[in-house]
């Protein structure tokens, strides 16, 4: 672009929006209701955003139903299992409690939201709440909730996410093999061979 990008004030924002309704806010609790529970019992997915100095992570968290455990109505904990390692999510708690949990349910158009100040566990009686078969995770991740809400499945409709029509062919896209090889540089591995084990990893190494 040519010419400077000009942003928005929070008063020029103020002009733009209205103010949020009043049922929607009377709506935001600070600790689980029975109703937050039923959905939080059927959760298998959420993305997790936590921050600090050295930067900002969404990370997506997927598991059976009931990997969201309640510890009591203001605190919840669910297992870190693995993934590439990087466990940016972990080291931005250390330095910063802050998250965000955002739960996608398939098949309904509805988001839950948990907002609180989350630590990292290794306490047995928390592990033990979490196992998936007989795999135990390293720690587990246990969040102290301020605020608890739902939101619109607007986004949800717009991107047809549950329309099976939808779908993106998989060949309309680079596999994940021949952005390795590009973007990592490796030379001793074909986009192939990285595909065939990604695909099994996906599939078998859901836990190790």
């Amino acid at each position: 672009m040519d010419a400077p990008i000009s942003f928005l004030s929070d008063d020029d924002l103020n002009l733009l929006y209205g103010p949020p309704g009043e049922l929607v806010q009377r709506a935001i609790t600070n600790h689980l209701t029975d109703f937050h529970l039923d959905y939080l019992r059927q959760a298998t997915f959420f993305v997790i955003a936590s921050g600090a100095e050295n930067g900002l992570d969404a990370s997506p968290r997927g598991g059976s139903p009931g990997m969201v455990q309640m510890l009591d109505r203001k605190t919840v904990c669910f297992a870190d299992w693995p993934g590439n390692n990087r466990i940016e999510t972990l080291r931005n708690i250390v330095r910063d409690k802050r998250v965000g949990m955002l739960f996608i349910f398939p098949g309904l158009d509805i988001f839950m939201r948990i907002n609180g100040r989350a630590g990292i566990t290794t306490d047995d009686r928390v592990l033990d709440m979490l196992l998936e078969g007989s795999r135990r995770p390293k720690t587990a991740i246990v969040v102290a909730i301020d605020d608890v809400l739902f939101h619109c499945g607007k986004a949800i409709n717009r991107a047809g996410l549950w329309n099976p029509d939808k779908a993106i062919d998989r060949k309309s896209v680079a596999s994940p093999g021949v952005m390795m090889k590009q973007l990592a540089e490796v030379e001793d591995l074909s986009a192939e061979d990285f595909d065939a084990h990604y695909a099994h990893a996906m599939h078998n190494e859901l836990y190790e």
